[in-house]
């Protein structure tokens, strides 16, 4: 369903966790819905070792977000998620950082192993990767 999604993050140095949205309740979210990274990807264990689609805000695998506006590690984030139709929007710290029209991923073999970013509703969650991420401020608001 169309969301704004809102919520304050912190990462441990090397941190790694997503946001997951339009997930059914069973399967990977990053594949069977949507996964929102949240990465501390300016750490050096992240360093070439990443694809674009890999950094923080980024469509997990699906479409990159600009970098550059995480604020360092054990620092509060403020980020924004609006999910609406096929327009996904991530907002970091009053920077728009991914702005992706759904529509647009042509790919066979993206759609196949993604086949959630043709959800239209789901769940949303946190996707714990063994990593301390801390979270506050969850605020949901429906837009239809």
């Amino acid at each position: 369903s169309s969301c704004i999604f809102r919520v304050e993050c912190k990462a441990e140095p090397g941190g790694k966790n997503g946001s997951g949205i339009r997930t059914p309740l069973n399967g990977d979210a990053a594949y069977v819905g949507m996964e929102i990274q949240i990465l501390d990807d300016g750490h050096e264990k992240y360093k070439g070792k990443i694809k674009s689609e890999q950094h923080h805000g980024s469509i997990y695998l699906v479409a990159p977000a600009r970098t550059g506006f995480l604020k360092p590690a054990g620092e509060w984030n403020s980020e924004e998620i609006m999910a609406d139709g096929n327009h996904i929007r991530v907002t970091l710290n009053g920077v728009v950082i991914l702005d992706f029209d759904l529509g647009l991923v042509k790919e066979k073999e993206v759609i196949e192993k993604h086949p959630g970013i043709r959800n239209k509703k789901g769940y949303i969650g946190f996707l714990g990767h063994g990593s301390l991420v801390e979270f506050r401020n969850i605020r949901i608001k429906a837009l239809k």
